[in-house]
């Protein structure tokens, strides 16, 4: 774990701990803030922020667990992030729905998500990938996020979408305008939507030619002709097809990243990786254990509710923290430690549980799987200068990180 340049945390009363502190993850602060809560106040009331008000901070990985699981008592209501939605700029996205509509739309898309679909998917994927690592130089330093993190992430969202590949880095644009601070300030949601307009125009496009008869096997097909077109006015198809984008980006993106950054802090399990292969699987599971690239997702309480012994109001926000869950000692034994052979890194809260489980989940993993297959085949990846991470609490990732390729001896 990095030391932090912070006054130790345990000076601070618990009243003064800002979780919507976009340094959040800075410096690898949240260690220790996290193991706090835990220890000390599992379930925490953080008052009269003066952008989003009052919300609770459950921080246990039982509590986070029973949460997620219980949508009934605990539904998304409109949205997943901490602040409320610009009541003139709705986005309606399954993920932040509750049955039947939200049913409608998960099997709109379901298909996709198939084993036969992500058979077929995995030959595109690898080839992707390996014409991306073989255009690497070796032996000078280069970034990693932008030269493959984002080239590969990118590339995928154009196949499995069927998005012209020539435009894919607007993608990303779009995921990261719909969830971070691209140009390093708050920007206002007025700003957001002028340019998550052109992400509506773009694939309204799409969309119509779609309908008009061109019916593929990508995502954006899927979802034109399922069960829930009825319900695709423009801003729930904007919505959806946002969340599909942010889904497929920074999952993966920073895993991809964070996968870099876990294996040169223990080199030890790089030098086992690169031993034995056959330890990939469980490698790729604790990755996304380890990095949590989606560090949260917030629920409203549907009625009065008691966790932990504090009494939440029905309206209360309730925020579970996948990435203190995920570090959570009572689950997970030195949780701040990468393992290989972690024996319950496949626990991991990453992808949510219950109805809102992400439907990604396993072309996330073949994706990660076959990057790290291509790169053990080529080169050693090592870190050769500070990760840069992104201003935001809701993704746990990086805008950059320089590294040095080796040749293997």
């Amino acid at each position: 774990m990095t030391a932090s340049n912070e006054p130790g945390l345990d000076s601070h009363r618990l009243d003064e701990i800002d979780l919507i502190d976009p340094t959040l993850f800075h410096s690898d602060r949240h260690f220790e803030l996290f193991a706090r809560l835990r220890n000390e106040d599992p379930v925490h009331l953080q008052r009269n922020h003066p952008r989003v008000g009052s919300f609770w901070n459950v921080t246990r990985y039982e509590d986070i667990l029973a949460v997620d699981l219980d949508h009934a008592g605990f539904p998304s209501r409109d949205t997943f992030l901490i602040d409320d939605i610009d009541p003139n700029f709705t986005l309606p996205m399954f993920l932040a729905m509750e049955p039947p509509k939200h049913t409608a739309y998960r099997d709109s898309v379901r298909s996709f998500f198939s084993p036969e679909t992500l058979a077929h998917l995995e030959p595109v994927i690898r080839a992707r990938a390996s014409a991306i690592l073989d255009s690497l130089p070796l032996d000078c330093e280069i970034d990693w996020v932008e030269r493959v993190a984002i080239e590969l992430t990118s590339q995928v969202l154009a196949v499995i979408f069927d998005f012209p590949m020539e435009r894919r880095r607007q993608l990303i644009d779009w995921s990261d305008l719909a969830t971070l601070d691209p140009h390093g300030r708050a920007l206002s949601w007025q700003e957001r939507q002028s340019g998550l307009m052109d992400c509506l125009r773009s694939f309204t496009a799409l969309k119509s030619a779609r309908s008009a008869g061109h019916h593929g096997n990508d995502l954006l097909s899927t979802l034109t002709h399922g069960p829930a077109a009825r319900f695709l006015k423009p801003s729930e198809f904007l919505g959806n097809i946002l969340m599909l984008i942010v889904a497929g980006n920074d999952t993966t993106r920073n895993s991809i990243t964070g996968g870099v950054i876990a294996l040169n802090r223990y080199p030890e399990q790089y030098a086992r990786l690169r031993a034995d292969p056959a330890l990939l699987p469980g490698a790729v599971s604790e990755i996304f254990r380890w990095q949590t690239p989606i560090a949260y997702m917030r629920r409203v309480a549907a009625i009065d509710a008691q966790l932990c012994g504090k009494s939440i109001r029905a309206g209360d926000k309730v925020v579970i923290w996948y990435a203190s869950g995920n570090q959570d000692e009572r689950v997970f034994e030195q949780p701040e430690a990468f393992r290989l052979d972690r024996k319950n890194s496949r626990k991991s809260l990453s992808f949510g549980f219950g109805i809102h489980r992400c439907l990604g989940v396993r072309l996330a993993d073949m994706q990660l799987r076959i990057l790290w297959e291509e790169i053990l085949r080529r080169f050693i990846v090592e870190q050769s200068g500070s990760a840069v991470p992104v201003a935001s609490i809701f993704v746990k990732g990086y805008s950059s990180l320089p590294v040095v390729l080796r040749k293997l001896s």
